[in-house]
Parts: C-alpha cells; structure tokens; sequence
C-alpha cells in the first residue's frame, strides 16, 4: 500500500492517488478521481490541505522533515505530528467539543486526517479585520481550564500521568524550538532574529541590555523547563484557533508537551494583547475604537471563565495526588482546600504574565513575527504600535509579581496605546 513507502511529502496532484485507498475519505468524499484538492498550508512548519468531493471537504495535514519557515537547513523530526495527533485525542476527551475531529492518523507518513471546520476562520485573521466574538473568552477559558486540569496531578490517576508524561518528553525537538525562540534569542542578536529597523533600533538595544529582563527571561525558561505539571497545547496563540461567532475550535497542538500550566494561558493572552497594540495600524475603514474594548474585554473574560471553571474542576474533580481531598474536605475543613486553590490560582497569574510578556516580544523581535503587525501598511505606525507592545511586554514580564488584578494593566494598556497615535 502506498502508505508503507518511505515518507514523501503530499502534493495537490499525488494526494488522491496516495490516499485514495482510505476507506474513511471515499466514505465522506466519493472516489479520488472526483476530489479537488487545494494546499493552503500558512504556518511556519506543515502542509495542509483541503480536499472537497461528493459534497463533503476534509482536512490532510502532513509534517515535513524541516521547518517549513526556514527551508531544509533546519530539519525537523517527523515525530511532531504523532505529538499532534495525541494530544487532539487528549484534548477531545478532556474538553468535549473544542478540537478537530481526527479520522486517520499515518504515523510514518506524518500525516493526519481530520475534520473540515466551514464556515470558521483563523482568529488571528478575524482579528485584524475587526470581528467581534461574543463567545470568545468563554470558550477558550474552559478550554484551558478543562485540558490543564484534567490532563495534571490534580485529576489524572498518577500512574497513568507519569505514563502520559514520558510520552510527550520525546516532543523534545519543537521544545528546542520554543526554549530558543521565547526565551533567549530576542534579548542577544541572534542570527534569524529581524526586527522593524532602524524605527525599533533604539527600544531594541535598550530590551538586550535590560538585566531585569534578561534574568525574568530565564526564570521563565527554568519554569517551562523544569515543571512538567500538565500537558500543555504548547503553541495557543490566536493562528491556532478557528472562530465563527457561535463557536471557537483549537487546532495545531503539535508542540504539546508536560509543563507549567501557565505557558498556554499566557501564551493565549499574549496574543490578545498583541492585537489589541496593533489595531491602530488597521484603522484605514474606521476607528476600532469597539474593536480596542471588546480584545480588553475578552482578556478579562478569558481569565475570568478559566479561573472560574478552574475553581470548579478543583472543588468536583480533585482526585490525583495534589492537595488530596484527605487533607481537607474529608476532615470538614473546606476552607483549607480553598486557601490552596487561592494561592495555587495567583502563582498561576503570576507565572502567566511572565509568560505573555516575553512572548509579545518574541513575535516582534524574534524570527516568526504576528500577522497582527505585519500587515500594517503604514510603517511608522507599525513601528508606533509594536513599540507600545514591547514596553507593555517588558512590565508585566519584570513586575509580574507585583501585579494584583487585570484592571490596572487594562488602564496601562489603554495608555500606551493611546500612545501609539500619530
């Protein structure tokens, strides 16, 4: 079978031929000589295609044996899309509703076959052209909240954990990836760094010779490193997740792997944040003045709907080896079990601003820039609201712990992007 030959990548006009024989795509799509195949693959790292007959279309993503973004002299196991393609299982089971259906997985391929989501879009594109989600923050608050939770010590038979964890320590090449780019390569000039120049020169030395940072950034580092507490996504920022406006779907978690709980949260965040400092660049149809409320808004929601489900989950669902309900509930003392759930809640806060604040500045000083900013078409005002990201990153990253509530970096934000203005 054409499937048993050694790996070769998919291309528009071999793909039916190869994967013709599969019964679960004639099921849903017809025979192979009628599929219309399109690649639209837009990420650093895959091939994606779509593939539409009998009425019905279906998703093919395939890795390749290198980074997509850089070309072949940066190889790249084809191991990610096993890690993919576990990690959706995972996440399906643990929040319900919030992932791609998978149908097929070919491990030596590297291919996966999966659900086809119409009418949905990327967020980060629904973003930049202005759309508000109304269910945005609900849905991703309870996706982080029930994947985290349930995929930790907190929930998960510990045996069965440390099995899971083992697994998902040989994803050890994209956390490479992850480790360099976050949180080393843009405090030194590091060879694929890029950066808006000669406008951002100035903010960018000042960012490399900042010791405060440059010690948070390891800190962090040391964090993502060294505590394997849950399987993360590994990779939630606003390309990996597709919208309508009655429902959120997370897709791509091919760098999943155990670490702190934190990194997704802050990750996804970020990204918000990130959105918001560059709305100004997209204001050529009118003000996004709404656009602007709504991201702060979604920020707060978000981690309102994760803290709030996260409090659930510890009060209902509570049965690994951590805080064992032995220690509190079964001895009458509920309180106790709520004094842990507070501090474990802030040092998560504390951690996820750490970590979306060293984020914002990887994707603008780093090698694999946000659309958010890189299609602003006035250059002086890119440069204006990257600017405004950069100082907000560096403040939440080095006073993390000293930042009690959302609010006041609500009204910091607003500040610096009033800022930004020409």
């Amino acid at each position: 079978m054409a499937l048993e030959q050694a790996f070769a990548a998919l291309e528009p006009e071999t793909l039916p031929s190869r994967l013709g024989t599969l019964e679960i795509l004639t099921e849903k799509l017809g025979p192979p000589s009628g599929w219309k195949v399109r690649e639209v693959g837009d990420g650093n790292l895959n091939l994606v295609f779509i593939v539409e007959g009998g009425g019905k279309s279906m998703i093919v993503k395939q890795a390749l044996p290198y980074v997509r973004l850089v070309g072949e002299g940066w190889p790249l196991p084809l191991t990610r899309s096993f890690f993919e393609y576990n990690a959706l299982i995972r996440q399906a089971d643990r929040a319900p509703g919030s992932v791609p259906e998978v149908f097929y997985f070919d491990e030596r391929q590297a291919i996966i076959v999966q659900e086809f989501l119409s009418p949905h879009i990327i967020l980060r594109r629904a973003l930049i052209e202005g759309q508000v989600l109304p269910r945005l923050a609900e849905d991703l608050g309870l996706f982080m909240a029930r994947t985290l939770f349930r995929g930790s010590d907190l929930s998960l038979e510990a045996a069965a954990r440390k099995k899971d964890m083992a697994l998902f320590a040989g994803n050890d090449a994209l956390c490479d990836i992850t480790e360099a780019l976050v949180f080393t390569d843009p405090y030194y000039d590091a060879e694929m760094n890029s950066h808006t120049t000669p406008e951002l020169d100035g903010i960018v030395a000042r960012l490399r010779a900042d010791r405060d940072l440059k010690v948070t950034a390891q800190e962090m580092k040391q964090a993502f490193v060294t505590r394997a507490e849950t399987m993360l996504h590994g990779d939630l920022h606003t390309g990996s997740i597709m919208v309508t406006e009655d429902e959120t779907r997370v897709i791509d978690p091919e760098f999943a792997y155990y670490g702190p709980m934190a990194f997704d949260v802050g990750m996804l965040l970020a990204n918000y944040w990130m959105s918001f400092f560059s709305q100004r660049g997209h204001e050529q149809n009118g003000a996004r003045g709404n656009v602007r409320r709504h991201l702060l808004n979604t920020i707060t929601g978000t981690w309102t709907a994760f803290r709030d489900e996260f409090s659930r989950l510890w009060r209902e669902e509570r049965t690994g080896i951590l805080f064992q309900r032995a220690l509190y509930e079964d001895q009458g003392d509920t309180l106790g079990a709520e004094q842990a759930l507070e501090r474990f809640l802030h040092a998560l806060f504390e951690d996820m601003l750490g970590f979306a604040g060293l984020e914002i500045h990887r994707r603008i000083l780093g090698l694999a820039h946000n659309a958010d900013f890189e299609t602003i078409a006035d250059r002086a005002q890119k440069a204006r609201c990257e600017t405004a990201a950069l100082e907000f990153g560096r403040h939440i990253a080095v006073n993390r712990r000293h930042i009690s509530s959302l609010d006041a970096l609500e009204r910091l934000a607003s500040r610096l992007e009033e800022e930004s203005a020409p």
